[in-house]
């Protein structure tokens, strides 16, 4: 039988992928709780959809001003986080990977930061803005749809896909979640043709989720295509090789844009009242770190798709 340690390595996606924090904290919490919830034969789809409830109502809690509200509030979603951790590791431990779990987990976080940005700006809308003489009101309401639409979403979709190339260099397509467009929409139509309206809605809005990321990253698509259709495998493999050292150091970027350092700073900024700084993170803290880090990965990828041409 599998020690605890093992069991837990065998649920990280990949070493080189997980962050400190996950791997000493969030994670072996999240197989304790896996680990109960199996033995009580829960699915993990019932995991994520607590979650759900889970951050929803650390959303309620976040639109007071009180701190034992906001601890409960930060409790609440640090809950969230960990069966959100939990579903990950029990599909990857029994293999209960379906659809819905796809949409599921995909959905949650969402849910989650929709909600709290709503429950921040009603909280904000009648304080003052600080050094003025005047109340938040839409103005908060504006500065939380640049924060959550305009650097929010697209930095950690991006980070979610810098991840999954890593891992499908690293482990290959079975270790990986990397998806692309054209097979997606493919996927779309044949859910359309067998009428199964509930694969129709989730591809036919991950296709466009892939298109996105696709669309961000004109290098890497140029080099992937280039690495992919080379039939030099010593080559392929030298290449891979330098890829995956050259990718390694932006790991630390994209687990920065997205859930542990996000949730701090929300949580210091909540419990000091001025959740408004937590929105200026956002815009412009995380926004340089999120060109800093596509700008390398972009010139990794000119670099080494440039060395695949001159050798082709």
């Amino acid at each position: 039988m599998a020690t605890f340690k093992e069991m837990l390595q065998a649920s990280f996606k990949s070493n080189d992928t997980e962050e400190w924090l996950d791997v000493h904290f969030t994670r072996p919490i999240g197989l304790v709780f896996a680990l109960f919830w199996n033995k009580l034969g829960v699915h993990p789809n019932v995991i994520t959809i607590l979650s759900i409830f889970l951050g929803i109502g650390a959303a309620v809690m976040f639109v007071s001003t009180d701190v034992w509200h906001n601890l409960a509030g930060v409790a609440l979603l640090m809950l969230a986080n960990f069966c959100d951790s939990t579903d990950g590791q029990m599909a990857r431990l029994t293999g209960k990977k379906t659809l819905i779990g796809r949409m599921l987990d995909g959905f949650s976080g969402d849910v989650w930061f929709f909600c709290i940005y709503f429950a921040l700006c009603l909280r904000m809308m009648p304080q003052l803005i600080p050094g003025t003489d005047m109340r938040w009101g839409i103005w908060i309401w504006l500065l939380a749809a640049v924060a959550g639409l305009l650097c929010h979403s697209p930095q950690s979709s991006l980070s979610d896909y810098y991840r999954n190339i890593h891992l499908f260099f690293l482990k290959g397509k079975e270790g990986s979640e990397l998806d692309n467009y054209a097979q997606q929409r493919q996927t779309y139509e044949e859910m359309k043709r067998k009428g199964d309206i509930l694969g129709r809605m989730f591809f036919y809005n991950y296709a466009n989720y892939c298109k996105s990321q696709e669309h961000r990253t004109p290098e890497f698509q140029k080099f992937f295509a280039a690495w992919r259709d080379n039939g030099n495998a010593e080559l392929k493999e030298s290449v891979r090789q330098e890829f995956l050292a050259g990718s390694r150091p932006l790991m630390k970027y994209t687990n920065i844009l997205t859930f542990n350092v996000r949730a701090i700073c929300l949580y210091i900024t909540a419990l000091l009242n001025c959740p408004w700084v937590y929105f200026l993170i956002e815009i412009i803290v995380l926004t340089v770190l999120y060109v800093y880090m596509h700008n390398s990965h972009e010139k990794l990828c000119q670099r080494l798709g440039s060395s695949l041409s001159f050798e082709h």
